[in-house]
């Protein structure tokens, strides 16, 4: 599934597109992808302009002159393509490629930009559903998520208070949108690594008897910006069904340190181990035994 940085670059990618531009039509060619689409979509849809395209964890938010907000999610494999003058660019890398079978578009947005904007999505897990701005707070789909790991609010004091007296592993910990949003698990064996911490380490050593930070917090939040600042210049991850808006593929894939490199000798200087994978939550989970304690 997209991870944040994916989901990022599709929206950045969609944003010449649709940000300031009518939806002069739209097309719903399913009656259902993952949940069925509400009875007033596309009127609630049609002749309203978008009047910013943002991202909250992932999924992509699109404000409209109305006041309701469409909320979209890739889900598994799903990939946006924007066709103009019938050239056809779909923004996002993924970790694994996306589909070019257009029996899977499912949702077109004719947009006054001139472009079509086109949601293709074989497996059907993506979703969209239209909301009030003013109900968003109360929306089942985005209340009780934690705050966005790129934003000011969170920081080592942040996490180590969440993770206060947590008896999960550190890496369930990071994978529970509650505790931070959008990271998944690419990126947090990834963040894990750099910081040299064990995804087995209880959650609760964060922080220390006063919920204080302890070293460990603060390696593994600068660890977390970087890695996810260092993916969404390279486009995300192309693995399997991930694809930016022009039809490239990402290559953040190619600096990874540790995911999907097992068997390998581990990248840090001097330390000579190997990597290894064991799962994890039923998630695969890779680390270097010697140098993540």
């Amino acid at each position: 599934m997209p991870e944040l940085p994916e989901v990022e670059t599709v929206r950045r990618g969609l944003q010449p597109a649709m940000e300031g531009s009518k939806i002069v039509k739209a097309e719903a060619r399913r009656k259902d992808l993952r949940f069925p689409f509400q009875k007033d979509f596309i009127a609630r849809l049609e002749g309203q302009t978008v009047t910013g395209l943002g991202r909250r964890a992932k999924y992509l938010m699109a404000d409209l002159n109305s006041g309701d907000v469409l909320l979209m999610h890739l889900g598994m494999s799903g990939s946006f393509r924007v066709v103009k003058d019938e050239a056809a660019k779909t923004p996002g890398q993924f970790h694994h490629p996306r589909s070019d079978d257009r029996a899977h578009d499912h949702v077109i947005f004719h947009m006054s930009s001139g472009s079509a904007v086109i949601f293709n999505d074989p497996r059907r897990f993506g979703y969209m559903k239209i909301i009030a701005r003013k109900a968003l707070e109360d929306e089942p789909l985005l209340k009780g998520l934690g705050p966005e790991p790129l934003g000011n609010e969170f920081d080592a004091a942040m996490l180590a208070h969440s993770c206060a007296g947590k008896k999960t592993s550190l890496k369930a910990a990071l994978l529970d949108q509650r505790v931070v949003a959008g990271l998944g698990n690419i990126y947090v064996c990834e963040a894990l690594f750099r910081s040299h911490l064990s995804p087995k380490r209880q959650a609760s050593t964060l922080a220390d008897k006063k919920e204080q930070p302890t070293d460990h917090a603060k390696r593994l939040v600068t660890s977390i910006h970087a890695v996810l600042n260092q993916a969404i210049k390279a486009g995300g991850s192309s693995l399997r069904d991930h694809r930016q808006t022009s039809g490239e593929l990402g290559y953040f894939q190619h600096s990874f340190q540790v995911y999907d490199r097992e068997g390998e000798k581990c990248q840090t200087a001097g330390c000579g181990g190997i990597v290894r994978r064991f799962t994890q939550n039923g998630r695969s989970t890779f680390w270097c035994p010697k140098c993540q304690k």
